[in-house]
């Protein structure tokens, strides 16, 4: 009796693998990320991708389409003493970023300026884009009140798209909204459900659910039969006092003197119950229906409502697929990475030889791929060339037997083929460095 066949796995749908070279691209925008982040004055925090269900539950809100549909929460193992853990993937990270802030008493002397990368997960339809895995790079600037901090924050968003080769205005546009004061948000929300008790007739299902949970969102809608009602709505900006208006009025001006373009959409209002004045979006017109790139706002109570002590709190969250999507679809490529040297080696009696000095090479910077196994030297040179590396070592055995490896330049600007020691090869390393 023949043995059953095992069939291939593979991995769960909408949850894919990045490989070479497209992973190239990832390490390309992340080093960018980091380096403008850095320049603010940011730093790296990491926290677990499983976190208590009741973490979102709180933190984003019971009614959000996030935690009614699209959260994997689960029951896990229960303990001796029959107790199970209610656990999920994390949606998105600040309310884990605000948790740890709060469990180890980070913002007890001062505020802290953090960003993160990882993944997320929700389960939702994939499509391209929109995956039930994604990651995701934020900022969060916690323990500052100010507006100052919003309007650095949608600086730092605003150069970030700039030095990734974005143009503002052809790419990429910003929207602004303010959102209040929790009080200032009641009295429009008791207008707003009196608007849409109004025009009941025309919501279909979803919203009429969320008329009283959450009206905000039923304005947050691309049905065109509801633009018109949608438009003769409350605005949450007439219901602003003083000080709200103040805030938001600060944002714009430093917003203004440093040049960057914004549009005031009344109706911006994101996707999640924490925030409170300043909200903002970066939106492209180039992707489809997958326009935003990058949001945030303040959060000024997650804190509080989390079990900490109550502490402002602004950041943003960008989308690194659909990033990477825009980048591609406007045409910038970065390119991709390739070894200094390529190291071509006839006969498998140096290699003792061969590795010692590429050993010596890597650790004065230089980056040298050798080719595995043996091959014809046509055949290594066709790989040298296709690698895209400045030059070939050469190990042939005369040159071997003389303590010597020939450097043959590939691609024309470095000059003509020489011999160097092995012995020496960290001193001549910065030769193949400057190709």
């Amino acid at each position: 009796m023949s043995e059953k066949k095992l069939q291939p796995l593979q991995a769960v749908k909408g949850m894919n693998d990045i490989l070479p070279p497209e992973s190239a691209r990832w390490e390309w925008l992340e080093a960018k990320m980091r380096s403008v982040l850095q320049r603010y004055g940011y730093q790296n925090v990491r926290t677990p991708i499983v976190e208590p269900t009741a973490l979102f539950v709180r933190g984003i809100g019971e009614v959000t389409d996030i935690v009614e549909k699209e959260m994997y929460a689960f029951e896990d193992r229960a303990d001796k003493h029959g107790q199970a853990e209610h656990l999920a993937l994390r949606p998105e990270m600040t309310a884990g970023v605000v948790r740890a802030m709060t469990e180890h008493n980070f913002l007890r002397d001062s505020g802290r300026r953090l960003y993160y990368f990882g993944p997320m997960f929700r389960r939702e339809k994939p499509q391209k884009g929109r995956y039930r895995q994604f990651h995701q790079m934020g900022v969060e600037a916690l323990g500052f009140a100010g507006p100052d901090v919003d309007a650095e924050v949608i600086l730092m968003g605003s150069r970030l798209l700039r030095e990734l080769g974005l143009v503002d205005g052809d790419h990429f546009r910003l929207e602004l909204n303010c959102l209040g004061s929790p009080d200032e948000r009641r009295a429009h929300r008791e207008a707003l459900i009196k608007h849409l008790e109004a025009h009941v007739e025309l919501l279909d299902e979803d919203g009429k659910r969320r008329m009283h949970t959450n009206p905000l969102r039923v304005l947050d809608t691309k049905n065109p039969a509801l633009q018109d009602m949608a438009n003769a709505a409350p605005k949450l900006l007439d219901f602003l006092g003083e000080a709200s208006l103040a805030h938001f009025n600060g944002v714009r001006a430093i917003l203004d003197a440093a040049g960057v373009k914004y549009t005031i959409n009344p109706r911006l209002v994101r996707g999640l119950d924490y925030y409170n004045l300043t909200v903002f979006e970066w939106i492209t017109e180039k992707l489809g229906s997958q326009g935003t790139v990058c949001g945030g706002g303040r959060y000024d109570g997650l804190i509080e409502q989390l079990g900490g002590k109550p502490a402002p709190a602004v950041g943003f969250g960008m989308g690194i697929e659909r990033m990477l999507l825009l980048l591609e679809e406007v045409g910038v490529a970065p390119a991709a990475p390739v070894p200094h040297a390529y190291a071509v080696v006839p006969s498998a009696n140096g290699l003792p030889q061969v590795m010692v000095a590429l050993e010596a090479l890597r650790g004065a910077g230089v980056s040298v791929v050798l080719h595995p196994g043996q091959s014809s030297m046509k055949s290594q040179f066709k790989k040298a060339d296709a690698s895209g590396a400045a030059y070939a070592l050469v190990f042939g055995e005369d040159e071997l037997a003389q303590g010597l490896v020939a450097v043959k330049p590939l691609r024309g600007q470095g000059g003509e083929q020489a011999t160097r020691p092995l012995a020496t090869a960290a001193e001549w390393a910065a030769e193949l460095l400057n190709a």
